[in-house]
């Protein structure tokens, strides 16, 4: 299992939160997605041998969102 913290721009509610909670967390081998508002960032608990950084990313870019 991989963790990693992302920095996101453009969250700003918990609408934004859930947005990115929902789509990462559907990604087939998404454990845990732990947005943090006020920080600005997703934590992400994630098996790298199922779901790559590169679709964790693009899934946030398709929401609209951009990553620091």
């Amino acid at each position: 299992m991989k963790k990693v913290e992302l920095n996101v721009i453009g969250m700003s509610c918990g609408h934004c939160a859930k947005v990115i909670e929902d789509s990462v967390g559907s990604l087939a081998g998404v454990e845990k997605v732990l947005v943090d508002l006020k920080k600005g960032n997703v934590a992400i608990e994630f098996h790298s041998n199922l779901v790559t950084m590169e679709q964790i990313k693009e899934t946030i870019d398709e929401q609209g969102y951009d990553i620091a």
